[in-house]
């Protein structure tokens, strides 16, 4: 992210040139984002065009299409995979994966929300933004929708042995398959149930992604009707952000799509959904298959339909209710939520939901049992009653508006690009026809609400009015369900005989030729010479690194970066990490995630956590490891404690900091036991939506000393230890040896050397280094008992399966490799994207039907890992990642390949980050000896690789029989993994 998103807004009013096919309607300036929302109308079709006007050169381009499913088949989410499968002048099967293999970008997507679809890509070369808009606008507008990729991408049936008609049938498809791994996450199931009941009539009502049940149900012509109907100009809105003028965006869109078409008349819209007169309970189930008691594992959860997301004062109303009611520890209902026996912890599905027509808002617990429902609602209701009767403190409700007015000014982009996440925040008023520039654009409506809270009344009266008085509320109870999932793959099952039954010969042999045709289409070779790229000659020269400088504050280096954070300081304590070891060890992520939600200096966490939220935008503690760079078992580790602030809090944020490390409390044994729940079960949910991270790091465990601390302290290891420890800690006894563990582990980290990160516009560096002198003066340095990190090198084979509550897998394989500085690194890095490519996608995911698949090097655990992500396969899966190989060996390879894995590596060194985090990804990668001049080296090494240097590395390091194995599936595969002599684990 350039700094020029915090430089000198763009002040125009109007915008310096229109394309005679658009009518410029409005700009609005927005001055604490420093940019300009400009607002267009095309003329021919009444297609909506917003360009947020910047000076930053990370260019962002979204097209959005109001779609409103009327059932739960999936029609938008499947339409959004097979839209980019090939178009009027992009007629090749895959351009949208082929796009990325050929283009620098820093994003590329797709997503379906419950009423919109959008594809967003983002660049910071001109040329490859011009090129995917290009493809973009075409796969939209001019789809082929071919049948072949609908049943691909969406589903179909087929015989287990494809081309034998006596065989069973089966259910296939990416979107079938993805769907299956994302419901078989009970917070995915809660809120689907929620909606149902919460939106009755509207398009809310159903699953925009796809009830695995209920996508066979889906037919192709539905398909194309829905596409015909939903994906018209007159439909959409256009979001543009970043350097490139408004004018030179609407020639492209014009040119290439809009003036092909004529206006339709017609108004996709969600309409206001019909109140309920009285409340409404309903009790349902969930599929959960684990060992043991699973009573406790119910989640019961309230929810409340608010008023109209489009309206921005009712919407920064909701916000503040949301933030006085659940922000921190510390606020009424979040409280009660923690501190009660009725459950383990609150609900993930706890706040205001904002994006929908018709905001929610919801509280309740996990961890809990279906006989505590009375209790818990009585439990809300209570709470909301005595903020409505008693009021809030003045300065909590200030405190909230403090944590609008930050998030408004923060500049992020360390995930999504910045300009994105700004365009996404206005999309959902775009599209019900509202004004993202009002959304954006927050500091009127902040200061109008600071008047308001002046009011004791104003709070209590939105409680009142907003919750109390709103009978439009429900209470789910999802209880767990042991046979549930059974009785699923029985119905399936039996459906699918059903249907096998049903067909005559004909139409069997009409299975076995689809499954034949869509086969041959998998295999075809597209010329890629259809689709434009950009090439090595179009990478930048050199990779831009954020620039400090070294000094020292409070007697401890200090390193100081300038850059354009938008009037917010970042502060870092930087500590060697500390000798620890046995259950110490194990401790360290359970202490990191402690430390900065307990109380220090006197005062309770209550007490804190309220003075967080008044002065900062959060504290929080982490510990990292990494491999040396040119040995991955000389580990080195540090300890870090976070915190951010408007620049006028600094002093405070310093202060806060000093204290949190100087005096914690761990004599709060009650928060102690209650933040264990609170991890437990982030945790537990984490496994089916980041399978493939923790399969990888289950497979490398044993490659290094560094990966092996990684599955022990936040993998698959960890988890079991962690719901092991959390089961344990009933007695008080057990919960006193945590909390000596947590203050052993302090004490070495007050032992340990320190230093400090400092991050702040220039002009606001020298006062920020002041306060941090001044708060941190006098504090304890290092002391002669401090003994660095060590570990013993780790070296062996791991062949592990994990089993837990998921309808789908997660494979991986793991050989070593080498560290950063060897000379195979870089052809290493770009193998990765070259199997990936040329062989894995189209194997994993086009033919096996995972959702996800592919390999990556990791550098710092010297370790080379192959990955499917919900996978309907196994064994299959892990030969393909075999036969990956001898592909690379035996077939023959352009070296177009080899330049668009070059691409890929590349456009991930160069991505930009938000200022702070360019600024801390400079900072550590120094500390962890990745210094400039050696990335910059191996960035050179990685534009020289050659078609030669993958065989030979692939030839060098990926033996089948030095392979490392670990999978994640449900409790039916035990069998399946024992015979392939995995080592089975209960998570």
């Amino acid at each position: 992210m350039s700094s020029a998103v915090a430089g000198k807004p763009v002040s125009s009013t109007s915008p310096p040139r229109v394309h005679p096919a658009f009518e410029w309607v409005s700009s609005k300036p927005i001055e604490s984002l420093n940019l300009v929302v400009e607002q267009y109308r095309h003329g021919k079709t009444g297609a909506a065009y917003y360009h947020l006007a910047s000076e930053d050169p990370e260019n962002v381009f979204l097209v959005a299409l109001r779609t409103v499913p009327t059932d739960s088949t999936g029609v938008a989410h499947i339409l959004e995979h097979t839209v980019l499968c090939g178009s009027e002048r992009y007629p090749v099967r895959d351009p949208f994966f082929m796009m990325i293999r050929r283009s620098l970008n820093t994003f590329m997507n797709a997503f379906t929300s419950s009423d919109w679809t959008a594809y967003p890509f983002a660049s910071q070369n001109r040329k490859d933004f011009n090129n995917l808009m290009d493809v973009y606008l075409d796969a939209v507008f001019f789809s082929r929708l071919h049948e072949l990729d609908f049943a691909q991408e969406g589903h179909r049936v087929e015989f287990v042995e494809a081309d034998n008609p006596q065989s069973e049938l089966q259910f296939k498809g990416v979107v079938f398959n993805e769907m299956k791994g994302a419901m078989s996450s009970p917070t995915s199931t809660l809120w689907q149930t929620l909606t149902k009941y919460l939106f009755p009539t509207t398009t809310y009502h159903y699953n925009s992604g796809g009830e695995p049940e209920q996508i066979p149900d889906l037919s192709y012509r539905q398909l194309k009707e829905f596409y015909h109907s939903h994906y018209h100009p007159s439909n959409a809105v256009f979001m543009t952000y970043g350097d490139i003028p408004a004018a030179e965006h609407q020639q492209r869109i014009h040119d290439l799509a809009l003036s092909r078409f004529d206006r339709l008349e017609v108004n996709i819209a969600v309409a206001d959904e019909k109140r309920y007169h009285a409340p409404l309970r309903v009790e349902e189930s969930y599929a959960l298959d684990e060992p043991g008691e699973i009573d406790n594992k119910t989640h019961i959860v309230i929810g409340w339909l608010l008023g109209r997301s489009t309206h921005l004062k009712e919407q920064l109303e909701a916000h503040l209710l949301e933030g006085v009611l659940l922000d921190d520890s510390a606020s009424p209902l979040r409280h009660a939520l923690e501190t009660t026996d009725l459950g383990s912890a609150p609900s993930p599905l706890c706040g205001l939901e904002p994006s929908n027509r018709e905001m929610s808002f919801v509280c309740g617990l996990e961890g809990s049992r279906a006989e505590h429902a009375d209790a818990l609602e009585r439990l809300v209701l209570e709470v909301l009653h005595k903020v409505a009767d008693e009021g809030i403190a003045p300065d909590r409700v200030e405190a909230v508006l403090h944590q609008l007015e930050l998030s408004q000014r923060e500049i992020s982009g360390d995930g999504y690009p910045y300009g994105l996440q700004l365009i996404l925040e206005g999309l959902s008023s775009a599209v019900h026809r509202g004004d993202p520039a009002a959304v954006l654009d927050l500091d009127p409506v902040l200061e109008e609400l600071r008047e308001l809270i002046r009011d004791p009344d104003y709070i209590p009266r939105l409680v009142r009015e907003r919750l109390l008085d709103n009978q439009h509320r429900v209470r789910v109870t999802l209880v767990p369900d042991a046979g549930l999932a059974a009785r699923r793959d029985q119905a399936e099952a039996e459906r699918l005989a059903a249907l096998r039954a049903r067909l005559d010969d004909a139409q069997r042999l009409q299975v076995v030729q689809q499954a034949e045709a869509l086969a041959q289409r998998q295999q075809q070779v597209d010329d890629p010479g259809v689709l434009p790229k950009v090439g090595l000659e179009d990478i930048p020269v050199d990779m831009h690194i954020a620039e400090g400088e070294q000094g020292s504050a409070a007697d401890s280096p200090a390193s100081f970066y300038p850059q354009g954070t938008n009037g917010l300081i970042y502060q870092q304590v930087v500590v060697d990490l500390p000798q620890l070891e046995g259950p110490a060890l194990d401790t360290l992520p359970l202490y990191t995630h402690a430390l900065t939600q307990l109380g220090c200096a006197g005062q309770d966490y209550l007490s804190v956590q309220a003075l967080q939220t008044s002065v900062s935008g959060g504290l929080s503690a982490s510990s990292s490891l990494r491999g040396g760079v040119a040995d991955v078992q000389a580990l080195k580790g540090c300890f870090v404690l976070s915190g951010k602030a408007l620049v006028r809090n600094h002093g405070a944020l310093s202060k806060l900091m000093r204290d949190t490390l100087a005096a914690p409390r761990f004599d709060e044994l009650g928060r102690i036991r209650e933040l264990i729940a609170q991890q437990r079960a982030r945790r537990e949910q984490s496994v089916t939506g980041n399978g493939h991270a923790l399969a990888m790091l289950a497979a490398s465990s044993g490659l290094s000393s560094g990966a092996a601390l990684s599955h022990r302290l936040r993998g698959l290891a960890g988890i079991k230890a962690l719901k092991q420890l959390d089961d344990s800690l009933g007695e008080t006894a057990s919960l006193q040896a945590l909390a000596e563990r947590f203050a052993a582990i302090h004490q070495r980290v007050l032992d340990a050397p320190r230093q400090f990160l400092l991050i702040a516009e220039a002009e606001r560096l020298e006062q920020a280094r002041e306060e941090l002198h001044e708060a941190w003066s006098g504090q304890q340095g290092a002391s002669s008992a401090y003994t660095p990190f060590a570990r013993q090198p780790v070296q062996h084979q791991v062949r592990e399966a994990w089993l837990t509550n998921s309808q789908v897998n997660f494979c991986a394989k793991a050989f070593p490799a080498v560290a950063l500085e060897h000379e195979d690194a870089a052809a290493l890095s770009v193998l990765a994207g070259f199997l990936r490519n040329g062989y894995l996608h189209r194997t994993i995911r086009e033919q096996g039907g995972a959702y996800g698949g592919g390999a990556s090097y990791d550098s710092d655990n010297a370790a080379f890992r192959f990955f499917s992500y919900r996978d309907p396969r196994l064994e299959e899966t892990l030969h393909d990642f075999d036969r990956a190989v001898v592909w690379l060996m035996e077939e023959q390879h352009e070296w177009r390949a080899v330049e668009e894995a070059i691409l890929g590596v590349i456009s991930s060194i160069d991505k930009p980050g938000s200022p702070a985090g360019e600024a801390k990804d400079a900072f550590y990668n120094a500390l962890y000896g990745r210094t400039p001049p050696l990335r910059r080296h191996f960035r050179q090494r990685v534009l020289q690789v050659s078609l030669e240097d993958l065989r030979r590395v692939g030839k060098t390091y990926l033996e089948a029989q030095r392979a490392s194995v670990a999978v994640i599936s449900g409790s039916t595969a035990r069998e399946r993994c024992e015979a392939l002599g995995l080592e089975v684990k209960t998570l």
